[in-house]
């Protein structure tokens, strides 16, 4: 199927490959889950046979990254906390909004930084840390550090994998996996501490 898409997409004007990776690592980061990941991959194959360049692979990928998380960002940091507070989301617990709140800012500049590594996630972290009210020019930065690290890697899977993208798609999902089945473990350890809190101070 790889080696496919490798031959569809090759005759293309590498603009629009270039666009297309941008296009990619930008929605993800707004609507997840998206397969950017591999389409960047891809972009380290293309290198490797010389229809790309390196630098120009890595900007878009990169400003994709940016400013899909920085509009999720924004929008989080638009959102009105005094209708929150006020009881007009009822779906929304206002003690949960305040503890996480509190948690970003305590630990959110630390996990901005390895965002780009937290696959299924990236769009949650960076709308809490827009509601979170954390610094927007260093959260640009990090994010920027993070996904320039994060892009590099796929880029270079791409290019020393070549037309076997096919294992590399298998190592991504095995490590998305494994991500994703730490960060329930951990909401779970969370959660069940928050109820045995609340039971404790109910009795």
């Amino acid at each position: 199927m790889f080696k496919n898409i490798l031959h569809q997409i090759s005759p293309f004007p590498p603009i629009w490959i270039y666009i297309t990776m941008f296009l990619f690592a930008f929605v993800e980061n707004v609507f997840p889950p998206s397969p950017s990941d591999i389409v960047i991959v891809i972009g380290g194959t293309l290198i490797g046979t010389g229809d790309l360049n390196f630098i120009l692979s890595l900007i878009f990928a990169t400003l994709g990254s940016i400013t899909g998380f920085m509009l999720m960002f924004y929008i989080g940091s638009t959102v009105d906390k005094k209708l929150i507070h006020a009881g007009r989301f009822k779906y929304i617990p206002i003690n949960s909004i305040d503890k996480v709140e509190t948690w970003f800012r305590k630990y959110g500049y630390y996990v901005i930084v390895v965002n780009r590594f937290m696959p299924g996630t990236r769009a949650v972290i960076s709308f809490f840390a827009g509601i979170s009210n954390l610094d927007s020019k260093r959260t640009t930065i990090l994010c920027f550090v993070s996904a320039l690290a994060w892009n590099i890697i796929m880029l270079y899977l791409g290019f020393i994998f070549g037309d076997n993208i096919a294992k590399v798609d298998d190592y991504l999902t095995t490590y998305s996996n494994i991500v994703i089945a730490i960060t329930v473990v951990v909401i779970l350890f969370f959660i069940i501490k928050f109820f045995f809190r609340k039971r404790k101070t109910a009795t």
